[in-house]
């Protein structure tokens, strides 16, 4: 090992101490200084703001935002922490965002704290933090959640500005959904005398389909001899109700956020074609277009495939033991992975097609697509044969998005509700456009999420009568454009114009 090597490999070790003690955040006093600058030299940190750091790669291009993304709120909390002395916590508006899971970097952190400076704190990508001068509220209003200092879920609903019912409808009433009982609520309200707030949570708890605890808050309220005008801060109805055991608010921001977006789905796609499909012949198409398609679809994700690598796989004659030319293709076991999970889709397509519900085909075949992406890159020994097993067992991050996919704890529940809604959706267009949509926002794996996405499109496809479409690489930029628009904005407009224009 050359001198400059072994110094920097010296620099990594330091590196990796902090990061195996959980630290994300690295302050300039965590590491020596020829460390710190040949780190930052070599990629493998950058420089948030004046004293601080965050991990990178060497490889990340000018302008990537994945890291700072990916870090974001670790990075947030541990800062506040040290610059006001952990007496902080994040706004009851963002600290509502933490309570349901949404982990959606915002351009700006708004928190409180008697420390606070009232003026923002620039950060990386147009992002900043705004702290407030502020008293916080009484300890027992106060929680952390994933080392983030925030308002209690109760005290975030008593608290939180009147607007916010109307311009984050989607998050409160997923809030509200998680509350079991009036006692913690009338707790806040009482001891704060909070009455306008009363009313306004009385009328949002009947607006979700909870009579009883809506009930309870006037009544808890008048014990007390106060005079409750209760009042629905909600703008608008919603088909949705929540009985007092559906508190998973994985589940319900889930179906929350279909039901928000299938209007715009129906208004923005195409109508069913009227002509009836003839199974034979529509397969028969399907498997004419497989070139096109695994060319495209894996070209989305990166993977350096040729059209000769693909007919190739799909000849039969591709052999990784006995072949040095296919040996050399390093995505060749993409390829044959997507040639082994095509054949799996056909077979669903070919059920749907014969009249089965295409949620419940989709529920039922889903593990096959993945097992068949992935098998000849476990045969190859490129991944472990553990990581078949099923969901993932971690984070995962999506490249440039300010999207942070759900835990592995919320796929769990959130991958059993996208089944449910599926099978119950009437309108073939919203299960084209939703299917797709919400299993790329769950990303319910650690790899191969778009292409089994693309999968479950067509498979909708074709259960509504739509010919099989291939998204093509050029316009990569404006599928995960439009793709980020929904998860980021809950806007699904701009996908489904996307969608549409693709047939």
């Amino acid at each position: 090992m050359n001198q400059v090597s072994e110094k920097l490999a010296h620099s990594l070790e330091r590196l990796k101490l902090l990061q195996d003690s959980g630290i994300i955040a690295v302050q300039s006093k965590m590491l020596e200084r020829t460390d710190r600058e040949r780190l930052t030299k070599h990629g493998f940190i950058k420089e948030v703001m004046r004293g601080w750091y965050i991990p990178s790669s060497p490889d990340e291009q000018q302008g990537d935002s994945t890291a700072w993304y990916t870090s974001f709120w670790d990075f947030c909390g541990a800062y506040l922490d040290e610059r006001l002395e952990q007496n902080w916590c994040l706004s009851p508006e963002q600290s509502i965002q933490i309570h349901i899971g949404d982990k959606t970097v915002p351009p700006q952190l708004l928190v409180r704290s008697p420390k606070g400076r009232n003026k923002p704190t620039a950060l990386l990508h147009d992002t900043s933090v705004f702290d407030i001068r502020s008293v916080l509220p009484e300890q027992a209003q106060l929680t952390i959640v994933d080392d983030l200092r925030v308002y209690s879920l109760a005290a975030s609903l008593v608290h939180c500005a009147k607007a916010t019912f109307a311009q984050k409808p989607i998050q409160m009433r997923t809030l509200l959904s998680m509350v079991t009982d009036a006692s913690e609520i009338l707790n806040v309200l009482l001891e704060g005398g909070h009455v306008a707030s009363a009313g306004r949570l009385a009328g949002a708890f009947r607006n979700i389909g909870r009579e009883l605890i809506a009930n309870n808050i006037i009544k808890g309220m008048d014990a007390a001899d106060f005079k409750v005008k209760e009042t629905d801060p909600f703008e608008d109805e919603t088909h949705i109700t929540f009985g007092r055991r559906e508190v998973s608010p994985y589940a319900n921001r889930l179906r929350l956020l279909w039901h928000s977006m299938r209007e715009d789905v129906i208004a923005h796609f195409p109508d069913v074609p009227i002509a009836k499909i003839n199974v034979q012949d529509y397969l028969a198409e399907v498997e004419d277009k497989f070139v096109t398609d695994a060319y495209h679809s894996l070209s989305i994700e990166g993977y350096r495939v040729t059209h000769e690598l693909i007919e190739h796989v799909r000849s039969g004659n591709w052999n990784p033991e006995q072949s040095d030319d296919s040996r050399k293709h390093l995505d060749a076991m993409a390829a044959k992975g997507y040639w082994d999970a095509f054949q799996q889709v056909k077979l669903a397509v070919e059920r749907v097609l014969n009249g089965e519900n295409a949620g419940e085909v989709f529920e039922t075949t889903h593990a096959d697509w993945y097992l068949a992406l992935f098998e000849p890159s476990v045969a190859a020994g490129i991944i472990k044969q553990s990581d078949l097993a099923g969901y993932r067992t971690g984070p995962v991050y999506i490249r440039k998005s300010k999207h942070t996919p759900p835990t592995k704890v919320a796929v769990r529940d959130m991958m059993p509700a996208l089944f449910d809604l599926l099978i119950e959706e009437e309108n073939p267009a919203v299960r084209v456009v939703l299917g797709h949509f919400i299993f790329v926002y769950i990303h319910p794996y650690f790899d191969g999420n778009g292409r089994i996405g693309r999968f479950i499109m067509n498979l909708m496809m074709a259960a509504g009568g739509y010919s099989w479409i291939v998204v093509p690489v050029e316009r990569r930029s404006d599928y995960m454009e439009a793709l980020e628009t929904a998860s980021v904005e809950q806007n699904i407009t701009p996908f489904t114009k996307f969608i549409a224009s693709l047939l």
